[in-house]
């Protein structure tokens, strides 16, 4: 009973959550670069062998995404070989993102950590808003942006995706044959967890329940023309009773370890009605289609979220390798620079960014 109870309540933090932020900024032109150093927060600390540039692209919907290109200083003459990354769900690029981008930049790739539509700096309305087609497009869009560069190899760019942003990473790959390789980290399924729940717990009673009540909140967003706030991702305060995992989050989200004033895992939430497009559209549907490209799926030992990526793992077709860390928790994946097998990272993608096409078997 109290295994149920900690899944329903972890459900029930996914669904019917709420912004805090203000409208982004002025759109940028797309395909801007400002070379100017940004001096604002950041998780992390930048390696001093890698050069951060603050850039603006568009999407397919038009929607102006803001990231950080991280560049090796020591570039070379050849172009390089470029990663996409994003992620966590609900984090911003000073965060996670740019943490990975900065490794693995200091090992000689281009990498763009950016903020996914809706969020951080990133422009699209309402704000706090995420969507399984239009995230999906933001990897594809953050493709588009490195592979015009002069100074990046189209035919070498891969992805990271780290927790929600993972799953997004897997049918981005799936449907962009322009991605040559595909690593995730601590994946979440974001569709099937707010449609099924942890572990799939959640039964059709349940789900029609869920379904009538986001409904309900519809007619209410409609009749006041706002988006409703839900439920705060993370509080301020613990009570001390809480599921391991969700002490885990607080420990990354809501300390000097990880906090940043944009992120909606430290200060806000989505909005009261973001589960409704997840709830009837399953990601990784096509994952097979993924081969003959590879895949990495990286999961921590101890971590809740598991799982997702031994399933995804069952599901897809070769090349894939599934590494697990041994003791580590979902959140250590984030951050931890000695957990995080960034040496296996790079190694994978230094391999496979090497082919340019691939032959199916």
């Amino acid at each position: 009973m109290k295994r149920l109870t900690i899944i329903v309540m972890a459900t029930l933090m996914l669904l019917g959550q709420a912004c805090t932020q203000k409208q982004n900024p002025d759109e940028q032109n797309s395909d801007q670069i400002n070379t100017a150093d940004n001096t604002e927060h950041y998780t992390f600390t930048l390696s001093d062998k890698v050069i951060r540039q603050k850039v603006y692209f568009k999407n397919r919907y038009g929607i102006t995404l803001t990231g950080d290109l991280y560049l090796p200083k020591d570039q070379g003459s050849e172009p390089l070989a470029a990663l996409a990354i994003s992620g966590p769900f609900g984090a911003v690029k000073e965060q996670s993102s740019g943490l990975y981008a900065t490794q693995m930049a200091e090992r000689g790739f281009a990498a763009l950590a950016f903020d996914p539509s809706y969020t951080g700096e990133s422009g699209g309305e309402p704000r706090a808003v995420a969507s399984p087609d239009i995230n999906t497009e933001d990897f594809s869009a953050a493709v588009d942006f490195l592979g015009i560069q002069k100074n990046i190899d189209r035919n070498k760019i891969g992805i990271i995706g780290i927790c929600g942003w993972a799953g997004f990473a897997l049918n981005a790959t799936a449907i962009d044959k322009r991605v040559k390789a595909v690593a995730t980290t601590s994946m979440y399924d974001m569709t099937r967890v707010m449609s099924k729940g942890y572990n799939d717990a959640v039964t059709r009673e349940q789900r029609t329940k869920t379904l009538e009540q986001l409904g309900e909140q519809r007619w209410k967003d409609a009749e006041t023309g706002t988006f409703a706030a839900g439920t705060i991702l993370n509080a301020e305060k613990l009570k001390g009773d809480e599921p391991q995992f969700v002490k885990e989050y607080y420990d990354y989200y809501r300390t000097p370890r990880g906090f940043h004033q944009r992120s909606l895992n430290s200060t806000g939430a989505w909005n009261a009605t973001n589960a409704l497009s997840f709830m009837n559209m399953p990601i990784l549907t096509y994952i097979k289609e993924i081969s003959p490209r590879p895949m990495l799926l990286i999961a921590g030992e101890k971590a809740h979220s598991r799982y997702f990526s031994e399933d995804a793992y069952k599901a897809a077709a070769e090349p894939k390798e599934l590494v697990i860390i041994p003791n580590a928790v979902h959140v250590d994946l984030y951050d931890k620079v000695d957990v995080i097998p960034f040496t296996k990272l790079e190694t994978f993608f230094k391999e496979h960014l090497k082919a340019t096409s691939y032959e199916f078997k």
